[in-house]
């Protein structure tokens, strides 16, 4: 393959997959292992990381394989807890290979000359890019394995998946995957909790605290200047059992209008009937500057009185104090 070999990048890359539903701080403590392999970390929350091995390997003076292995066993002494890893040539390749390896985890190494052979019997879902309308609409045209895809020519692609979509899949089937590890640590996150003074059922109860919690929540993320790109929502249950859903704002936002849809799109989802809650934790997630986001104008008046009612609200709580409207002393902080 010498063709597409020398299309493939150089350097090795690893894709490091956690848990599902990995908690906040674990994830940072994997982060953590991964940086001591090498200094080119790429985060990718909420459990899943990319490594670039090129210079780590002549570092520790070990092949890729055995820097997986010294992860996996690093985890799983400190932090209790196995990863599946890839390791190939390209991103794409590597995130393939570890969406391929069985939980609870382990490791898989393809070699740049082994990159087709091994790609081309797997099912188009399994190409990691590919989503589940995109594989749906491979299958209907037929289209049941990468290798296959690998071979349709690129304005037929293009039809089937759109004009980038299409160009980014056919390349990827064909090994092809230019994209470097970008260094980026976690992103900042803030959180509010709730603790009810008894288990309840209320679902009217539960409500209103998830509303509070939308204000301060989103009072915080004023004060702090930044917006939120994602909303996470943990529930819990007498008994210890937590349920938590996250789910990526439709547009970037710290505004109590967009915040409280998406907390109650979230609460929805958790389907509650006879669970007795304890407490509930609403976190804003990959946090970036207010400035850095260009806000859309709205032609919907009505919000945007609710807007200036925000920021008026803002300034009584700035001047008067955080508990100047509504039961502030009833959270805490947590970042």
């Amino acid at each position: 393959m010498a063709a597409a070999g020398d299309q493939l990048r150089v350097g090795t890359v690893m894709h490091v997959r956690g848990p599902d539903r990995l908690p906040e701080e674990t994830f940072r403590q994997v982060l953590e292992q991964c940086a001591e392999l090498s200094p080119t970390v790429q985060a990718l929350p909420p459990s899943a990381a990319l490594v670039e091995l090129k210079g780590a390997l002549r570092y520790h003076h070990a092949d890729a394989e055995q820097l997986g292995e010294v992860l996996r066993v690093r985890t799983l002494s400190q932090l209790g807890i196995d990863v599946r890893v890839g390791i190939g040539p390209t991103i794409t390749v590597a995130a393939t290979a570890s969406g391929q390896i069985d939980a609870p985890g382990g490791v898989l190494v393809v070699d740049s000359d082994q990159v087709l052979d091994w790609l081309g019997p797997l099912p188009v879902e399994a190409l990691h890019g590919i989503g589940p309308k995109q594989a749906a609409a491979l299958r209907e045209y037929g289209v049941h394995c990468v290798g296959l895809l690998a071979t349709i020519p690129a304005a037929t692609v293009q039809r089937l998946l759109g004009g980038k979509a299409g160009r980014v899949a056919l390349d990827r089937a064909r090994g092809i995957d230019p994209r470097p590890v970008a260094p980026r640590a976690m992103p900042a996150s803030v959180s509010v909790r709730h603790s009810f003074v008894q288990h309840t059922l209320d679902g009217a109860a539960v409500r209103g605290a998830l509303l509070d919690l939308v204000v301060h929540l989103g009072l915080q993320l004023r004060d702090r200047g930044q917006v939120a790109r994602g909303l996470a929502l943990s529930l819990r249950f007498a008994g210890g059992t937590v349920w938590e859903k996250t789910r990526r704002l439709p547009e970037a936002s710290a505004h109590e209008d967009d915040l409280r849809t998406m907390a109650y799109r979230l609460i929805d989802a958790a389907g509650l009937q006879r669970g007795r809650l304890t407490g509930l934790v609403l976190k804003g997630e990959d946090l970036v500057d207010a400035d850095q986001v260009a806000e859309q104008i709205s032609l919907d008046q009505a919000r945007e009185d609710r807007l200036v009612a925000e920021a008026v609200s803002d300034r009584i709580r700035g001047k008067f104090g955080p508990g100047a409207i509504g039961p502030a002393a009833t959270f805490r902080r947590a970042s």
